[in-house]
């Protein structure tokens, strides 16, 4: 399996977000995706997540092609999209947003998708004791930790993850970068935005750095060397 962005355009109007970004992963790989703020990491997330349609190029997961999709279709695809502003349903419990997230992969049973359930409140007993009480009422870390949970039940191929740590604790912050590790351990895809970038270096594989919507530098998130390159390319 391999995921692949040829020369990705994002217009806003007149204004040309997403200029020619191309890249590429396979499974079992987390990569970080950098920028100082405005530079069109987020647009780049919701372009893949089908949430804004691209004005040129191509994104494809295993050989199919997910441009031009809505976003229910890019989901069914394998894909699944922690935003920054975590999207807890309102109305909805804890229990009824992670049933939500078992729909990327239907055709599972009822005693299947329980099965799920309970191994995620094995994974995060904070949402177990939480699991009637209606999601937009948990704290910002337990929100993120439910929108975290809502996508690793599905088992994605594609995990689409976009600024988690920002404005929580350091402890939970921890825990959210051990849930990317075992995504990754399953197998999964994994496409980080994220400001903490020390912290994405150390769960990532590989890094993209962006700049007025291009690439502008790659390299090997274990190397010392790219790292350095990296932190140079950010600075504001």
């Amino acid at each position: 399996m391999m995921f692949r962005i040829d020369n990705l355009q994002v217009h806003y109007g007149l204004s040309h977000v997403i200029q020619g970004v191309s890249l590429e992963a396979r499974p079992g790989e987390v990569i970080g995706i950098f920028g100082r703020n405005g530079v069109g990491k987020t647009t780049l997330m919701k372009a893949i997540a089908g949430w804004v349609k691209p004005s040129g190029g191509e994104i494809s997961l295993d050989g199919a092609r997910l441009d031009g999709l809505e976003p229910d279709g890019v989901c069914r695809h394998g894909v699944g999209f922690v935003p920054e502003d975590r999207r807890i349903f309102p109305g909805l419990s804890v229990e009824e947003n992670l049933k939500l997230g078992l729909m990327q992969r239907p055709g599972r049973s009822r005693a299947e998708q329980n099965a799920e359930i309970e191994r995620i409140y094995q994974r995060m007993p904070r949402l177990a004791e939480r699991r009637r009480q209606a999601g937009t009422t948990l704290s910002g870390g337990e929100q993120q930790m439910l929108a975290m949970a809502r996508v690793m039940i599905g088992h994605p191929r594609l995990a689409l993850i976009d600024e988690p740590s920002e404005g929580l604790a350091p402890m939970i912050v921890a825990d959210i970068f051990a849930i990317i590790e075992e995504m990754k351990t399953r197998g999964a895809i994994v496409l980080l935005v994220e400001q903490n970038v020390a912290g994405a270096l150390n769960v990532s594989d590989r890094f993209y750095a962006i700049e007025r919507g291009a690439v502008v530098l790659t390299g090997d998130a274990r190397s010392e060397a790219d790292r350095a390159r990296l932190m140079d390319a950010i600075a504001v």
